[in-house]
Parts: C-alpha cells; sequence; structure tokens
C-alpha cells in the first residue's frame, strides 16, 4: 500500500470532513493498520470451549499500540493546515498513560512537527516512557494522575496555538474506526456475535462502534456485534454506573472515581472523557460492562501467553472480562468473539517479569513460569529437564 497505510485504505470509508484538504503529500503514516486477526484456536479451545475466539492484535503496528490508527489521521490533517496555514499550529500535544504519547510523537517526528506529552510521574511502563523521549518530544513528567494531565493540557492548548490530540479529537476516532471496519473484512462481512474492548478513556470504545455502524449503514453487513468494555476493578466508574442500574440508566448513575494503581496502566483513568460517547455505543449494542481484579487480569494474560500470544495487561482485562462471561454462559461456546489487543507485551516487560518472578504483592501467580538456576553440569541441566517433561 506504499507509505499512506491506514488513510489511503480506508480512504473511501473516512468522513469527508477528515480528509478535508489533504493530499498524498500530507498523509503522515507508518504503515499502520491491518493488524492480525488472530484465531485464538488453543486458549479458546482449551481454557473456554470455544472454537470460534479471535484476538485482533493492534498492537503489531509502528508504535506498538491501536494509538498509530487515529494518530495517522490526526497528524496528517495538522500537517495539511500547517502547511496551508503557517503558524496556525506551533505543535501538537496530549496527556498519555503512555501509548497515546508514543504514536503522537512519532508521528510527529516524521512530519518534522514539534510534540508535547503530559505524562503522569511513575505511572507508566519504562518502554512507554522511552519512546516520546526518543522521538524528541517534549516531555512533561507531572506529579498527578491521568485526570490530572488532561485538564492541564486543555488548559493549555486553550491558551496557545498548540493542538490536542486527545480522543475527544474526532480525528483520532475517524482513523480508529478503522480497526472495525478490518475486522469486518478479515472476516468476509461476517459479523462476530461480541467484540470485547478495554476501556479507559472510552474513546476506542465509540469508535469501534462508529466503524461497525458506518459498515451497516453502507448495507456492507446487516448487524451489529454486542459490544463488552471490560475495565481494571482499579479504575472502573462505567462498570459501577452499569452495575448501579442493571445498564438501564448509566449516565444517570455515573460518577468518576480516584482511579487507583493497576498494571493496565493505559486504563488507569478515573474520569473518562469519552463517556458520553461510550453509553451511546453501549445502548446501541446492547453491550455489557465487566471488571478484572489485579490478578485476573495478570493470570488472563499469562494463561493466554502460554498458548502462544504475548499479552500486554490491558488484553488482560479483555481475556478476564471474556472468562467470567463464559462461566455464566452469557456467552456461548459456538459464539464468534473478538477480543481487541490494544498494545504489544513488549511494552510491558517489567510487569510481566514479576509476574512470573511471583514477586507482586498480594497477588497469587497461578500461571508463573520462572527460569530455572541450574549448576554447569550435564547431571543438572538432565535433573532440570525430567522435572519438567516426561522424558
Amino acid at each position: 500500500m506504499g507509505k499512506q497505510g491506514t488513510l489511503r485504505r480506508a480512504r473511501t470509508c473516512l468522513s469527508s470532513v477528515t480528509l478535508q484538504g489533504i493530499s498524498d503529500d500530507d498523509i503522515v503514516s507508518m504503515f499502520e493498520g491491518n493488524s492480525n486477526l488472530f484465531w485464538a484456536e488453543r486458549f479458546g479451545k482449551g481454557s473456554l470451549g470455544m472454537s470460534d475466539l479471535w484476538v485482533k492484535q493492534c498492537g503489531n503496528s509502528h508504535t506498538g499500540s491501536f494509538k498509530d490508527l487515529g494518530m495517522t489521521a490526526l497528524v496528517s490533517q495538522v500537517n495539511a493546515i500547517r502547511k496551508k496555514k503557517p503558524g496556525s499550529i506551533s505543535a501538537v500535544g496530549c496527556a498519555s498513560t503512555g501509548d497515546t504519547s508514543a504514536a503522537l510523537s512519532a508521528y510527529c517526528a516524521a512530519a518534522g512537527i514539534p510534540s508535547i506529552v503530559f505524562l503522569p510521574a511513575d505511572k507508566i511502563s519504562l518502554a512507554q516512557l522511552v519512546q516520546p523521549i526518543a522521538n524528541g518530544a517534549l516531555v512533561l513528567s507531572i506529579d498527578t494522575d491521568f485526570d490530572g494531565c488532561m485538564k492541564l493540557i486543555q488548559e493549555v492548548t486553550a491558551a496557545t496555538p498548540i493542538y490536542l490530540a486527545n480522543s475527544m479529537n474526532s480525528l483520532r476516532l475517524e482513523g480508529q474506526k478503522t480497526a472495525a471496519i478490518e475486522i469486518l473484512q478479515q472476516f468476509n462481512w461476517k459479523v462476530p456475535k461480541w467484540v470485547i474492548i478495554p476501556g479507559g478513556n472510552l474513546g476506542n470504545v465509540y469508535a469501534f462502534y462508529k466503524g461497525f455502524k458506518m459498515c451497516k449503514e453502507l448495507g456492507l453487513v446487516d448487524s451489529m456485534p454486542r459490544m463488552v468494555v471490560a475495565q481494571a476493578q482499579n479504575a472502573n466508574p462505567l462498570y459501577k454506573a452499569f452495575q448501579a442500574t442493571k445498564g438501564k440508566d448509566i449516565k444517570g448513575s455515573f460518577s468518576p472515581v480516584k482511579a487507583q494503581t493497576t498494571f493496565a496502566s493505559a486504563i488507569q483513568i478515573g474520569d473518562p472523557v469519552s463517556i458520553d460517547r461510550a453509553i451511546l455505543a453501549l445502548q446501541e449494542t446492547d453491550g455489557l460492562v465487566e471488571e478484572a481484579t489485579e490478578e485476573e487480569l495478570m493470570d488472563a494474560a499469562a494463561r493466554a501467553d502460554l498458548t502462544g500470544m504475548f499479552n500486554c495487561p490491558h488484553t488482560g482485562v479483555a481475556l478476564a472480562a471474556l472468562m467470567k462471561l463464559r462461566e455464566r454462559k452469557v456467552i456461548e461456546a459456538d459464539d464468534c468473539t473478538v477480543v481487541i489487543s490494544t498494545a504489544h507485551g513488549l511494552k510491558f516487560t517489567q510487569s510481566k517479569t514479576a509476574y512470573h518472578a511471583s514477586e507482586i504483592q498480594g497477588i497469587t501467580s497461578h500461571f508463573a513460569n520462572p527460569p530455572v538456576k541450574v549448576k554447569d553440569q550435564l547431571g543438572s541441566v538432565m535433573d532440570a529437564i525430567k522435572n519438567k517433561f516426561d522424558i
């Protein structure tokens, strides 16, 4: 597809507003999109008794997360505006829990556009932190949480010619909705019964809904999947609102929470900016909300890893939600189900290493597989092998 990636492939799908005034020379792309729809055969059949379980691996992308899909749309538009009106946008900024900052800094660097990222101090992985640093962004490590960073970036962008790149910006969602279109294309326009999405700031929930809805309105499919938002128990305002009224009046019962620390750091958000749009998506798709404890999400990620995947903690949240819904028989054995994997596991090696070393306080690592220390002797090596395998 050449350098144009998602925007070139999806040009007929994205709204005219999104692509207004953008030529091929304005497009900033990193070959994003078209990520693998992985048939999780061993995990589905062995752990859940499911034959039609799939994982959309959005983390198989340039910066390692689904955020690339939205950032190619946003930065391309900014690139076009800066060329037409020099001085109108001095830089692009975002608040981030890690993945947005990585995508923004990379795409801005490719276009020669200054970027600024507001990060909550000591609340993201080292791999996520080093990405914007390496790409030359101004990295502000702020003594607050994501919600505090979000408040500050909104104040800054309101007072300066710095362009806001968070998911309240519709350009991001126009790019991210292409993942839903990809799923339908990869299924040859068969609609899955369920799509399970990790939920933090909730923009991605609405983006997937937009993609599915657009395909239905165009007559490409005749239905939409039921959507499940999976939240970490330590940052679960939508789950609490859903449970309070059994999904009948989510908006009326919603209240922000103070997000507690979770290994699923990208969704450690207590006051999501896209709450109203996510509620609409749930209502329109007869959706559900589920949660996962820290032990549940880490165990789910590790259990699926044993079948060949390498999951981020956020995917662990979605997998744990699936396991609960499957146990309650809400999701049936033959339901075609897609779990959205939002980021690559390599961004979270610290937490995965701690899990397998059983070093996480308050968590039992049920699927830990630590290295076995042996002496430099054939006998010691053979003993270790025999202890593991029936040889």
